[in-house]
């Protein structure tokens, strides 16, 4: 089942105005959350984020959006879909209501929440081969904008394109100062003895919510600093550990970027911290 502006249709029967500016101008935001044993996992961080992302492209935030009501929306679609003991993935995506051209006619939105149903309860580790390479034939700009969960993905999906045509598992994204960023679906993170590096949000990477999960639970941990500073290409291959994270996935190691192969020890020990974060969170 999908949820339209709280109305609940089949997903092979759902339709969507084609006058959508989500659809014309990418004018839209979009949250991915997982859920599992019953919750939506770091819901309350899910939620401050759409909402400073909906200010800050200066849409009207309804009043009933309380994260009350978005959570209860959210459990009508799970509890119709017969997926309320699963584990699901949830997409929650936001537009402006269609009027106008670049400038719109009004900042009222819509919204639509899609389901899909995901194998694992837990986060786990996968021990399959995992190669990335660098994609360089765009580059994201730095800046808050790039922070956002928009619809404007075309570079990932051309990544996406040159990872499949290539080979690789994923790429990593440049900025216009040809800096490390993110990964084509998840923040980066490089492990190098007790210090663990990620790039910082000024450099354009996505403000991810497992990304903050990694922070907090390594700000805790006394054998390891976490560094939030700008990462070189040149680094990549002088780590012990790169390691992707996002919400659905959870930590995914990689291991090997061009001639260099990695252990996920690291990876491995935050797992299982992140797997006690979400269950007590």
């Amino acid at each position: 089942m999908t949820n339209y502006n709280g109305s609940l249709l089949e997903a092979e029967n759902a339709t969507i105005p084609v006058n959508n500016r989500g659809l014309h101008f990418g004018d839209s935001v979009f949250e991915t959350i997982r859920y599992a044993g019953g919750k939506l996992l770091f819901w309350e961080d899910h939620y401050f984020r759409l909402m400073s992302a909906m200010r800050i492209l200066r849409m009207e935030i309804p009043m009933e959006f309380t994260p009350e009501f978005i959570d209860a929306e959210i459990d009508k679609t799970i509890t119709a879909s017969n997926a309320i003991k699963d584990t699901c993935r949830v997409r929650f995506t936001v537009w402006r209501s269609w009027g106008g051209k670049y400038a719109p006619q009004t900042n009222h939105i819509e919204y639509l929440i899609q389901i899909e149903k995901l194998d694992s309860p837990f986060y786990t580790i996968s021990e399959e081969p995992y190669e990335i390479e660098l994609f360089k034939d765009h580059y994201l700009n730095s800046g808050l904008l790039s922070t956002l969960k928009t619809n404007n993905k075309v570079i990932h999906v051309l990544g996406s394109v040159f990872a499949a045509e290539n080979d690789y598992q994923n790429c990593l994204l440049l900025n216009e100062n040809k800096m490390v960023v993110e990964a084509l679906n998840g923040n980066i993170f490089l492990v190098n003895g007790y210090k663990i590096k990620t790039p910082p949000l000024s450099d354009g990477c996505l403000k991810g919510v497992l990304r903050k999960q990694m922070i907090d639970i390594i700000g805790l941990l006394p054998d390891y600093i976490l560094e939030e500073e700008t990462v070189s290409p040149f680094e990549l291959q002088k780590a012990d550990e790169l390691f992707i994270t996002n919400v659905i996935t959870g930590i995914q190691p990689v291991t090997k970027y061009r001639k260099k192969v990695f252990e996920n020890k690291a990876a491995k020990e935050l797992l299982a911290k992140l797997n006690v974060k979400a269950r007590l969170g």
